[in-house]
């Protein structure tokens, strides 16, 4: 499993740089507020060669880039503790990260530490302060963890319909509805999705998660119907010509921007979508600033890497040495992979536009810490995966992994 280690933190070393370097780029242009000059001898020197204005004018570039170099040496932090450690302690302790998980989630709406931005309660912070922490994003992992912690202790009880269904989708429908009520609908669907995965894995009956699934998709299309912002994204991803000032802005000037990169881009820093035109553009739709400024070949390239991870997180899933880091393993590697794919589909304009970070890519400290803390995981998963003959099981996924391998 060394292999798959090594591939593994080799991507995503390229993906980080390539986030860092895109990041200055996309950002050097962006306005910046400037400290107005209070002496004289400064009003005469505005604009002029070395004065404070300009000084504060090429500081435009790096302030997001110095920012995300700090956020990541704190994720780097915390990825190099959880390789290093043995996953297997997480099963002791994965009740109380969730029903911390469950606490930091309620805090959003707590007038003190809770901060709203455009509509959604998604933030807590100190008060007074500026740094804000996405608490769904520690849900999204803590979910993962009791989850295969649950299913390795109930292994043989997971095709039962109490055990298998009933306990683990209250605790799954309870982190749901609290990301749900931010409102969060990306993150819901993601976490629901990977859920599901994991529950298959584990064993649970196809039969008895159809209902649950056809609920809540049932119950997502009711408040997209009642949400006129989000209806208006689907109307805008039906009807893109019909929207395409409206609703359908962001994407239309994302894909704009892939179609003028061609095959090579226009050059590092040579970006014109990002002038004003694609909004969020060292966030959500970065990709786009990618493949115009560096071409087709970069996007497929961040795609390949993508795809590389995931088969690293399945072949280190499949090597796991007990159950527990089988489902870990499995969720995290599919948490990831999901999330990459909603956010080039969104940019591509092949789903409807909902605000997700790229994965190791985009400007953000929760996810960046999320996501390194989940690689670590990996890394520790494989440091103790079994390198003899595969074990005999009787889960249908391992059967058809080792199946497949053979």
């Amino acid at each position: 499993m060394k292999w798959a280690a090594s591939i593994l933190i080799f991507s995503v070393a390229v993906l980080i740089g390539l986030g860092m370097v895109m990041l200055y780029s996309s950002s050097m242009n962006m306005d910046v507020e400037v400290r107005k000059p209070k002496h004289p001898s400064e009003q005469a020197a505005v604009g002029g060669p070395g004065s404070k204005v300009e000084a504060d004018r090429l500081s435009v570039g790096t302030r997001y880039l110095q920012s995300q170099f700090k956020l990541f040496l704190v994720a780097l932090f915390f990825a190099i503790i959880a390789a290093c450690m043995d996953y297997r302690r997480l099963m002791k302790i994965s009740p109380w990260l969730l029903g911390l998980s469950a606490v930091l989630l309620a805090l959003v709406f707590a007038p003190i530490v809770g901060h709203a931005a455009k509509g959604a309660h998604r933030w807590i912070g100190r008060p007074g302060g500026q740094t804000y922490f996405q608490p769904s994003e520690m849900a999204k992992l803590a979910m993962i963890i009791f989850l295969a912690a649950y299913a390795d202790r109930y292994q043989r009880q997971m095709t039962g319909f109490i055990k298998g269904l009933v306990i683990p989708g209250a605790v799954i429908a309870v982190v749901l509805a609290l990301i749900f009520i931010e409102p969060d609908r990306g993150c819901t669907i993601l976490l629901a999705a990977v859920c599901g995965v994991m529950l298959i894995v584990a064993g649970s009956r196809l039969s008895f998660l159809i209902l649950p699934a056809v609920l809540l998709a049932s119950g997502l299309a009711f408040s997209f119907w009642r949400d006129p912002m989000r209806m208006g994204r689907i109307m805008a991803w039906l009807h893109p010509d019909q929207n395409k000032d409206g609703a359908g802005y962001q994407v239309r000037e994302a894909v704009i921007a892939l179609g003028s990169g061609g095959p090579f881009g226009l050059g590092l820093g040579n970006g014109r979508q990002k002038l004003g035109f694609v909004p969020e553009h060292h966030t959500d739709f970065i990709f786009s600033i990618i493949g115009e400024e560096l071409g087709f070949v970069a996007t497929m390239m961040v795609v390949a890497l993508f795809v590389v991870l995931i088969i690293c997180g399945v072949a280190i899933a499949r090597r796991a040495s007990d159950t527990f880091g089988l489902l870990l393993a499995t969720g995290l590697t599919f948490m990831i992979g999901f999330q990459a794919f909603i956010n080039l589909g969104v940019v591509t304009g092949m789903l409807p536009n909902k605000g997700m970070p790229l994965p190791f890519i985009s400007y953000g400290g929760s996810n960046l810490v999320l996501m390194l803390v989940s690689v670590g995981l990996l890394v520790s998963i494989s440091r103790f995966a079994r390198e003899a003959v595969p074990r005999k099981s009787s889960n249908p996924f391992e059967v058809a992994l080792d199946t497949a391998h053979a």
